[in-house]
């Protein structure tokens, strides 16, 4: 088996391989991965801190052997923490809000034996829960975007998922998944827990944070903060609910 890791500052993850198939979530630089099938321009992967699938363009990555692989599954990540920042290799690289460090070390990560100098700030670790919604306001106004984890253009999951990890906690990359996690809760609601909402076929659909005052911070249209109340989300701008709440869960 192959592996690999994202060297580039966003890269798309497609349902199927091809340029006009939908993203269904990114690699941000840092991110490791198992090449589960490699085709001509395509390859099959899976992310290794969410196990989600997908294909990306086989000029977008950059193998890694499986020693490296096993030492990163081992390690808790060093993430950036600034909406956009500079790493230094060989050339001069973006990175976003979540992008991993791997080895970090004296201002140094190694990839591949190659040292990206990085002064930016980060976070390693389990964070306490007083820091996830000024995590989760850093992305506030951020577009929406099928697929995305970034402040330039996120989804709903994408949106709790990215802003989970910056705390040292990984999720997984969809509503319907993360709804599995934690316990549910009615009357003890605090700020930090994920709400969940359903369609009218009772599909989990959409999922946001919990803040204080009843109001939720999520991703629809763009990341935005509404009232929540035991019917739902209600959006003041429209003046009807937007969204069904199915239920509250507490995952830390």
């Amino acid at each position: 088996m192959k592996f690999g890791i994202s060297t580039i500052s966003i890269v798309p993850v497609r349902s199927e391989p091809n340029d006009r198939s939908e993203m269904t979530t990114q690699l941000l630089f840092g991110e490791h991965y198992k090449v589960l099938e490699t085709q001509k321009k395509w390859s099959k992967i899976q992310i290794a801190h969410d196990k989600y699938v997908g294909w990306v363009s086989n000029n977008q990555i950059q193998e890694i052997n499986q020693d490296e692989f096993e030492r990163l599954e081992k390690e808790i990540p060093t993430l950036s923490t600034d909406i956009l920042d500079i790493i230094e290799g060989n050339f001069h690289q973006p990175i976003i809000i979540g992008s991993v460090l791997p080895f970090f070390k004296s201002d140094h990560a190694l990839i591949n034996n190659e040292m990206f100098k990085f002064t930016g700030n980060k976070t390693q670790g389990f964070s306490q829960k007083k820091h996830l919604i000024s995590n989760a306001l850093i992305f506030l106004n951020a577009p929406y975007l099928w697929g995305g984890r970034t402040p330039f253009g996120i989804d709903c999951s994408g949106f709790t998922q990215i802003v989970y990890r910056l705390q040292g906690i990984k999720i997984p990359r969809d509503a319907y998944q993360q709804i599995n996690l934690g316990t549910t809760v009615h009357d003890m609601i605090e700020e930090g827990d994920l709400a969940f909402f359903e369609n009218k076929s009772g599909k989990i659909v959409h999922v946001g944070i919990v803040m204080k005052n009843n109001q939720i911070i999520h991703a629809s249209g763009k990341v935005r903060i509404d009232k929540l109340d035991k019917n739902g989300i209600f959006n003041s701008e429209e003046n009807k609910y937007t969204h069904k709440l199915h239920s509250i869960k507490k995952i830390i």
